[in-house]
């Protein structure tokens, strides 16, 4: 089991863990293919030494200290979630840094010798990109503060498909409803996680009963538009179609809703905690001029989302 250990700068020397480590370094949202790499890597460095695999990431963005946002920050994975990923990738130790003010302030020399050194680290592996300060704090320079105290070992760029897998790229994906190009960059299939609310049980008057989903908030959802999914509701999971928008078949100025329709499902679900997998965008947002058009063209979304379901 994967054991998580938070620091606030300046950490206790108490809470670092004595023994040494390979660490990997990142902020790792998504876990995507190039960071994947970035973890096997440090796994094989950790195992040829015979130490401990260690991952130093942050709680959230680094930008929130250095800029203003006019909303809040979504993310592909928060952090419960990239932890999980991270365990099942076999690290056995992570260390979670709040990221503030005070400890961006840090002199690349003073993040190397405090939070690798200072981390037991005997190899530290991080992606070409990577940086741990405003200036000179590059992988180009790491062996230069480094010192002979800890090797250092590069990951090059990794594309999927001709392009980078990149969380800047992913996140782009996700606003575009690009699911199926978006599952090559994860290795997996996008998800949220939300809680069942009470909505206006309009989809139940058109034969086609939703669940309203209450997104968590800082994941980031996909595009307005009709999608196929999956939904987990206590260890199993169903199929279903969704709709993120605005229901302006029925009127002007609504609020954005997440409403999951489940194929031969009539359980009463709300309260739950559920996970939903984006698997598919199937079309985009339509003003229908009549219900009857609307009741038809879910028959068809439905219909196609089957075919796409029993596909995977």
């Amino acid at each position: 089991m994967m054991e998580v250990i938070y620091l606030h700068h300046p950490y206790e020397a108490s809470q670092i863990k004595k023994e040494p480590v390979v660490l990997a370094m990142g902020f790792f949202d998504g876990v995507h293919a190039g960071h994947r790499t970035v973890i096997k890597r440090a796994a094989d460095e950790a195992k040829k030494r015979g130490t401990k695999l260690a991952v130093l990431t942050y709680d959230h963005h680094p930008s929130i200290a250095f800029k203003t946002y006019n909303k809040p920050l979504t993310y592909l994975t928060r952090l419960p979630k990239k932890l999980e990923l991270l365990a099942e990738l076999g690290v056995e130790l992570t260390y979670v840094v709040n990221f503030t003010s005070e400890f961006a302030q840090l002199k690349p020399q003073d993040f190397v010798d405090q939070y690798m050194v200072g981390l037991h680290a005997q190899a530290v592996v991080a992606g070409f990109d990577h940086t741990y300060g405003p200036e000179n704090a590059d992988m180009k320079h790491l062996p230069q503060y480094a010192q002979n105290r800890f090797d250092v070992i590069e990951v090059q760029q990794v594309n999927v498909d001709g392009k980078e897998s990149a969380s800047t790229l992913a996140r782009k994906m996700v606003d575009d409803g690009r699911l199926d190009t978006l599952k090559h960059i994860l290795l997996r299939p996008y998800e949220t996680t939300g809680v069942i609310v009470h909505g206006e049980a309009r989809g139940r008057e058109l034969g086609f009963p939703t669940a309203n989903v209450e997104t968590t908030p800082g994941e980031r959802l996909p595009a307005v538009g009709v999608y196929v999914v999956e939904m987990k509701i206590g260890q199993t999971w169903y199929p279903g179609m969704a709709s993120i928008g605005y229901n302006v078949t029925f009127g002007e100025n609504r609020p954005k809703t997440v409403e999951i329709n489940l194929f031969n499902f009539s359980r009463a679900i709300y309260g739950e905690n559920v996970q939903v997998r984006w698997h598919h965008y199937l079309r985009g947002e339509v003003k229908f001029g009549n219900v009857q058009d609307l009741i038809d063209q879910l028959a068809e979304d439905e219909k196609q989302s089957q075919v796409l379901l029993s596909k995977l």
